[in-house]
């Protein structure tokens, strides 16, 4: 009994039917919708994600505005926090232009749930380090609480991602 490998498409990374050319070109209004994911600011994956970008803004700006007690343990803690919000707004954007529909190449939901994968261990890694070396000065406390509450956040951008993805496959799965 072999199972032959089978291609699983999510509604992410498949841009669907291509809508006739005639409708796309009779209006601008039409043209501008298109381009810009209004619905995506509002949906809970959207708000989600301007909250993590938020919370990693807020954490890199205390540490890097307070006094620094080990400067190897502060400066892997910012490193992470930018890297973290630059692919997490590099996603949004992704999102907001709907550029998945166009670079169907890539798999967008496994990307995306990589990046949070690798990003909150190092995340969590950072902020644990950054905890332990605050000794109770309050800008170092607040970045650090500040990377675990983005922590918190890119958690639960995985477990959504993950919950997408097995609710997509179980359902292509029985068709």
């Amino acid at each position: 009994m072999s199972h032959g490998a089978r291609v699983i498409r999510t509604g992410v990374s498949s841009g669907g039917p291509a809508a006739p050319q005639a409708a796309a070109t009779s209006s601008s209004v039409g043209s501008d919708a298109e381009l810009v994911d209004g619905a995506y600011f509002r949906s809970c994956a959207g708000m989600l994600k301007v909250a993590q970008m938020i919370s990693l803004l807020v954490a890199f700006i205390s540490v890097n505005n307070s006094p620094w007690t080990d400067y190897s343990a502060y400066s892997y803690f910012q490193i992470v926090t930018m890297c973290d919000l630059v692919m997490i707004l590099f996603f949004y954007i992704i999102h907001i232009f709907r550029v998945y529909r166009i670079l169907t190449c890539v798999s967008w939901p496994l990307a995306e749930f990589l990046h949070y994968l690798i990003g909150t261990i190092l995340l969590l890694i950072a902020s644990i380090v950054a905890a332990s070396k605050s000794y109770n000065l309050t800008g170092l406390v607040a970045g650090a609480t500040f990377g675990f509450l983005a922590t918190i956040l890119c958690v639960l951008s995985i477990w959504s991602s993950y919950k997408v993805s097995c609710i997509t496959q179980s359902t292509n799965a029985s068709v």
